[in-house]
This record gives C-alpha cells, sequence and structure tokens, in this order.
C-alpha cells in the first residue's frame, strides 16, 4: 500500500541529535525507513541515540555547531542527502540591556548562522538531490511571540524563518524544498534542570488551550511530514505547532 509518508531510501542529516527535538527526529524518521547522519555535541548522548535508531546505514559524527569548520567539514562524510533538519540551537534568557556582542554572536553562530552555512556549503557541493527538502526547527518566539529576557533567542529564530522565505524561492528552481516548524514549549530535558520552578511550569501550561506542553515526537512526525513526498508541493512555509498557544 502507497504510504506518501514513508521515507524509505532517503538519506537524512539531522543535527542536535543528541537531544530532545533532534533526538525524536532522527529516532521517528528511521521508523519511517529513512537512513540518518546524525550530528551533536555529546559523543555519550548522540551515541544513545544512534543506538535508538531502527534500521541500518546509520552515521553519527561529533560536531559543535560553534566551529564552523566541523559543520563544513561534514560535507567529507556525505555522498548525496534527501533531507537535512537543522534541530541544534540553544537558549540564552538575558534581557535586552544586558546582551553583549560575544553573547549574541554566538547565539545567532549556533542557531542561525552554523545551519546557514552548512547548507549552502552542501548545495554548492551538489550533495543535495533534486526534490530534497531543508527543514529548519525554528519556535513561536521571534515569529509570533517573544517574552521577556529572550530578545537574543527570538532574534536569531526570526532570521531562520525569514530566510526560508528566500532559500525557498532561490533553490526552487533545482527542485529543493525550505520550511520550518515552529514549535511552542515542548516537553524536554531543560524543563528537568530546575530553571524553571514547578509553579511556574503549571502557570505557563495554564496558556495552552490544550492544556500541556507538547511532545518531541509530535515535532518529529510535523517534520517526517516536510521530509515525505506527502509535502511535495510546500516550500517556504512555517508550520505552527503550539497547542494553541497564539490563539489566545
Amino acid at each position: 500500500m502507497q504510504n506518501p509518508f514513508s521515507l524509505k531510501g532517503k538519506i537524512i542529516l539531522v543535527t542536535g541529535a543528541s537531544s530532545g527535538i533532534g533526538r525524536a527526529v532522527a529516532i521517528e524518521s528511521s521508523k519511517m525507513g529513512a537512513k540518518l547522519l546524525i550530528t551533536g555535541r555529546s559523543k555519550e548522548r548522540l551515541n544513545d541515540t544512534f543506538n535508538a535508531l531502527e534500521g541500518e546505514g546509520h552515521q553519527q559524527f561529533v560536531a559543535d555547531l560553534k566551529n564552523l569548520y566541523e559543520t563544513t567539514h561534514l560535507n567529507n562524510y556525505i555522498s548525496e542527502l534527501h533531507g537535512i533538519v537543522h534541530c541544534a540551537g540553544m537558549v540564552k534568557t538575558l534581557p535586552f540591556h544586558y546582551i553583549t556582542k560575544e553573547q549574541l554572536e554566538l547565539i545567532m553562530n549556533i542557531n542561525f548562522t552554523a545551519p546557514i552555512i552548512l547548507t549552502q556549503q552542501m548545495i554548492k557541493n551538489k550533495l543535495l538531490k533534486r526534490g530534497a527538502s531543508i527543514v529548519f526547527i525554528s519556535s513561536i518566539s521571534g515569529v509570533f511571540i517573544s517574552l521577556p529576557g529572550n530578545s537574543m533567542y527570538s532574534a536569531s529564530k526570526g532570521a531562520i524563518n525569514g530566510i526560508i522565505k528566500g532559500m525557498a524561492l532561490d533553490l526552487a528552481a533545482k527542485g529543493i524544498r525550505v520550511n520550518s516548524v515552529n514549535p511552542g514549549m515542548i516537553q524536554t530535558e531543560i524543563l528537568n534542570e530546575g530553571v524553571i520552578s514547578n509553579d511556574q511550569l503549571k502557570e505557563d501550561i495554564k496558556k495552552y488551550p490544550l492544556n500541556r506542553y507538547g511532545k518531541p515526537e509530535e515535532v518529529a512526525y510535523a517534520v517526517i511530514y516536510l521530509l515525505s513526498d506527502a509535502s511535495a508541493w510546500v516550500t517556504g512555509s512555517n508550520l505552527l505547532i503550539d497547542g494553541g498557544y497564539t490563539l489566545k
């Protein structure tokens, strides 16, 4: 039976695959038949993701997106790709009047510049097949809303959503699609680190009409749609997944 959401025969690169959304994207994509090349900063956690992948033919590569050489160096490990999912990123909460040039450059480098340059290098080296799909994990922050102390992160995600519009137009002639997924709060490891108290979390969840945060695999399912042939006519879009948060 035909399944337009199948990723069988597709080779997909997932950055930031050692935890959170990136880990879920890699695992769920493997269940749909994709062969994965996964990257992340932590060798141990990346290996945990690798061992959770279904199927065969997967590869892993430890890389820190703070170092642009490491991102472009990935080209040596890839012969062809049918999709890229950029999940690597960082959050830095700081009131605007305390922002420094160095902190702003760091978050913009990891969340925006590094994935863009990596994608550009792969296109220049003709590693992306015709019909390939590029997916960026963006956010509702900086696109639909923002929060106090979140201006740097919002700027980096707003930049992502802006550039995919131009990328989608520029790459359409090559048959390459470019989209983003814009999640609200997702239940990942960061919520267990004590940065946000349980009382704060309970109050924040009330802002979501579905009365819960999203799950990493729910974002992964949206990414799989954008990687698959089911979305062959979708490019330049920003897919909102927020449990109704922005309705209020």
